[in-house]
């Protein structure tokens, strides 16, 4: 019987590109987003594509609908091996403009939705008895802090701790705990991002996504398949004895 995938954030950007490998990898896999018209179009892709791919939407900042998400996943599609954490928030935040309903709305979507997630999946591979991996997002932004972005930085460092943290704890029972940072990848998020930091400065688009890759070794931005291919490694057997690291995936930003 096919493993089976849980991934959030899965319709657009790195998450739909995560969800195709590992479609493609040999999971079914189940295409959690708030987004559910765009989700479905993404698993029906799959399906098209001689995949197996279920749409569910998804609240990940609500524990409640987390849990009932995986229930549905885990009954249509028939258990559980991986959850990929991915789904995200990345506002600009110069540091004065922070709102207290700002701050909630990021910090539960961010990392209380990886605690909530963690959870729902820790239920079922308690259940199941065979070990599980738990996969999360961070940021190269969680691992330095980036200017304007007080928020998203902030949450994605609180993706590397709770990682750290539920690596210890779950280890005992099968289960890894890794995440990965991506750095500046070609997504909606991102163009979003690069935007606004252009705009606040009165310079384009082009000049916002430069401020970002100028920095880059590799000297070029990434595209969603250069993370989904180290998702891919992380979610496959490959990576048994890899558990509590970060992994960059960045082009050579940051050097760990």
């Amino acid at each position: 019987m096919a493993k089976v995938a849980f991934v959030t954030g899965g319709a657009q950007g790195i998450g739909k590109a995560i969800v195709q490998r590992l479609a493609k990898d040999g999971f079914s896999v189940a295409v959690a987003d708030l987004n559910i018209k765009e989700a479905t179009k993404v698993a029906d892709e799959v399906n098209k594509a001689n995949g197996e791919a279920l749409a569910i939407k998804i609240n990940v900042a609500d524990r409640d609908n987390f849990f009932a998400a995986v229930d549905e996943a885990v009954e249509k599609l028939g258990g559980l091996d991986v959850l990929v954490n991915n789904a995200g928030l990345g506002p600009t935040t110069p540091i004065d403009t922070i709102t207290p309903e700002q701050f909630n709305k990021v910090y539960n979507v961010n990392a209380a939705g990886v605690i909530w997630g963690t959870q729902a999946a820790h239920k079922y591979f308690k259940k199941f008895g065979k070990g599980g991996k738990i996969i999360n997002a961070t940021s190269q932004a969680g691992v330095v802090g980036n200017p304007n972005l007080a928020l998203y930085s902030g949450t994605k460092f609180a993706v590397r701790g709770i990682t750290q943290v539920t690596a210890r704890d779950l280890a005992e029972e099968g289960i890894t705990v890794n995440a990965f940072a991506p750095g500046i990848v070609k997504t909606p998020m991102m163009f979003d991002i690069a935007h606004k930091v252009g705009a606040n400065a009165g310079k384009d688009d082009e000049w916002g996504m430069a401020q970002f890759s100028k920095d880059i070794a590799l000297k070029r931005l990434a595209q969603p398949e250069d993370i989904s291919a180290v998702v891919s490694f992380l979610a496959g057997p490959d990576s048994n004895y890899v558990t509590g690291q970060t992994l960059i995936v960045d082009g050579g930003m940051q050097f760990q």
